[in-house]
């Protein structure tokens, strides 16, 4: 899965000239929370809804109400942007965008073709990345359990849940601390609890949970 198939796109981007509070209302009339700041179509920053929100004068506790919005209308988006952005492009694997953003701490990566930014990959869309991967939308018998780091173990344990008249809904795989073991989680239907468990059981190292799920 590629970043192009999955990010928010036609992307809305806002000039840094654009006033704090101007920003602020369009951010919140389109319900988003971040978006790319671009001047003559090339990416120069890129602004969240918690920088323009903490944005006020130093002083401002010092201030009548006027004064303040007085001198919040003054504050651009230029003075609270993140100049150095971290971007992806369409072909970047989904999952090394995932990484760029836990590793520095950030919600969203504009996504670039050449100099123009052509959308945006957000927490948001790898959180429902997360939950079509788990699964989590169908119903069935969710199970999660450690299997022997062994080739053909998974093998088995898919064919027996075949052979038992299960399908598969989800399937997701877990490096675990001991290199000898893998966690693993997946979701069954057309099973119920008792038969999954007896069938699975003999092929595990250990089940953690099973049950009926969502």
């Amino acid at each position: 899965m590629l970043v192009g198939e999955r990010m928010s796109h036609p992307v809305i981007t806002i000039p840094p000239e654009l006033p704090v509070v101007d920003a602020i209302s369009l951010m919140k009339r389109e319900k988003i929370r971040r978006t790319p700041v671009v001047r003559d179509g090339k990416l120069v920053g890129i602004v969240s809804d918690k920088d323009l929100l903490n944005a006020s004068p130093s002083t401002a506790t010092s201030l009548s109400v006027w004064e303040m919005n007085y001198l919040l209308t003054k504050i651009t988006v230029r003075d609270v942007m993140t100049r150095q952005v971290l971007t992806v492009t369409e072909d970047t694997a989904i999952e090394q965008a995932a990484r760029i953003m836990v590793d520095n701490k950030i919600g969203g990566l504009p996504v670039m073709r050449g100099d123009a930014v052509v959308g945006i990959i957000t927490e948001t869309d790898l959180f429902k990345i997360l939950l079509e991967m788990t699964g989590a939308r169908q119903t069935g018998v969710r199970v999660t359990a450690f299997v022997h780091e062994q080739r053909g173990q998974l093998a088995k344990l898919t064919q027996a849940i075949f052979e038992a008249g299960g399908n598969f809904v989800a399937f997701v795989q877990f490096s675990d601390e001991e290199a000898s073991n893998r966690l693993i989680t997946f979701k069954v239907a057309g099973m119920p609890v008792d038969l999954v468990k007896q069938v699975i059981v003999p092929l595990v190292e250990n089940l953690v949970d099973v049950r009926e799920c969502c």
